[in-house]
């Protein structure tokens, strides 16, 4: 067992937000109620092999339902911040015109909920739930997707924007287009390579778009909005010191991490990537002045951050090269390597190529094997010693002088973990799925600790 004590938060300012995230498709259930529309998520859950087990998000964790018991178990934690997503099929059940006036109220509630109990609500508009009717028009790969979207996150906006100061617009746009577009691994389980990098550029468009038109709301009374965009990234390193492997991982790069981060923040797609997928798409849906939509001004970047990428010279969707993860050390339940220096490598590259943004790790979380003792109790203490780890991370980053402001954990609760169902367990509380039970993890105790351990011993400057 790590001990809150390994933990050195003197480096820390007082005002370093902690918190932990959720998504509404994972945790939400209540799928056909309150009006809300089917997502893409609803209808690839439901198609016979795409989920393991066969499970769904109808029910999930029920925090549709069990939302004000789950708040509750966010100020019993201490938590500062709570990182969510709006269901958009809830807000307009066809992707487009009136919203739904009720699934609006149920984040009212939520949020008005999260202020009572002193826990900043951070809004995700985009969490990968497309409502359906948008993809049977053809999905992000269609340009309409994204002035969609544009218009939902004004709807939203006007809404909530009276109670929410944070609004990150996407959510890994490199998941929603090439996992669904290409892999055919997520939703809607598509396998059309040309078609997914349209979908990318589609994404972050629709960032751009969100991001004006968020910009422009006259609703927020709580204060100028912070508004960003969360992407998943990775350290990229050569299997060996080859030209090829060197090559791979130059590819793999550019896919995974600058075929986002510079459009969002240099206002262009990289050369070489360009020239990589020349084989697949000629660009034809970029259009003149979408990169300077795409990089329009953010006042943050969300990383959300589980472990580095080691790459070969095998066949990969969308840049012909593959990604390995050779397990040089211990390893999650997700098979994935526990590398917390990868954390610090990501944020370093941040400043150096893209300068001094402020940057929240958004997500970071590890699945075990959980067991329930026999008094109830759950002691994952691999997953305490992963966010302690994580954490220390943080800290050595914030004591170089990254621009690091705070830290969610991946995840609140136990819930559907996407195509592996509820199989794979993140929460620091785990959720009894037959009887909707909470139980909060020795890791959540352990980061109630830390958090009330902060607040007490944090220097003030």
């Amino acid at each position: 067992m790590v001990e809150p004590g390994a933990v050195d938060l003197t480096a820390l300012p007082r005002d370093f937000c902690w918190g932990a995230a959720t998504a509404a498709y994972q945790i939400e259930g209540g799928a056909g109620e309150g009006g809300r529309g089917p997502s893409i998520w609803d209808t690839f859950s439901h198609t016979p092999g795409a989920v393991l087990g066969g499970d769904t998000g109808d029910v999930t964790s029920d925090h549709f339902h069990r939302w004000r018991e789950d708040v509750a178990l966010m100020a019993e934690l201490g938590l500062r911040a709570y990182r969510f997503s709006v269901a958009w099929p809830r807000v307009q059940p066809d992707g487009r015109g009136p919203v739904n006036e009720a699934g609006l109220d149920f984040y009212r509630q939520l949020v008005d909920e999260l202020r009572a109990h002193d826990v900043e609500p951070w809004i995700t508009l985009y969490h990968w739930d497309l409502p359906q009717a948008l993809e049977d028009a053809g999905g992000w790969p269609e340009r309409d997707t994204a002035e969609r979207f544009a218009e939902y996150a004004a709807a939203t906006v006007a809404a909530l924007g009276d109670r929410v100061r944070f609004w990150t617009t996407l959510n890994e746009p490199w998941c929603a287009a090439f996992l669904g577009y290409a892999a055919g691994e997520h939703a809607p389980g598509r396998y059309e390579p040309a078609a997914s990098v349209a979908a990318a550029h589609h994404l972050l468009l629709g960032h751009g778009l969100a991001v004006q038109a968020l910009r422009a709301s006259a609703a927020a009374a709580s204060g100028p909005l912070q508004v960003g965009v969360t992407l998943n990234l990775h350290p990229v390193h050569p299997a060996s010191a080859t030209p090829a492997a060197q090559d791979a991982a130059r590819r793999i790069d550019g896919m995974q991490n600058r075929f986002f981060l510079d459009p969002l923040l240099r206002g262009r797609y990289p050369e070489d990537v360009r020239d990589d997928l020349a084989a697949t798409t000629d660009f034809g849906f970029e259009r003149a002045g979408d990169l300077a939509t795409i990089a329009q001004p953010i006042d943050m970047l969300g990383v959300n951050y589980y472990f580095p990428m080691v790459a070969s010279t095998h066949a990969f969707p969308g840049s012909g090269t593959a990604v390995l993860r050779p397990p040089k050390g211990p390893v999650t339940a997700m098979g994935w390597t526990v590398e917390p220096d990868g954390l610090i490598e990501v944020l370093r590259r941040i400043r150096r190529d893209y300068g001094d943004l402020p940057v929240y790790v958004t997500e970071n979380g590890a699945a075990y094997d959980d067991q329930v003792a026999s008094d109830g109790a759950v002691h994952d203490d691999a997953r305490v010693a992963f966010l302690a780890a994580h954490v220390n991370a943080c800290v050595r980053a914030v004591a170089e002088g990254l621009p690091l402001h705070g830290y969610f954990v991946w995840s609140l609760l136990d819930n559907f973990e996407w195509a592996y169902g509820t199989s794979k367990r993140f929460g620091l509380v785990r959720v009894d799925y037959p009887t909707g039970r909470r139980t909060v993890k020795a890791s959540g105790r352990w980061y109630a600790d830390l958090i009330d351990r902060h607040a007490r011993e944090a220097p003030v400057r």
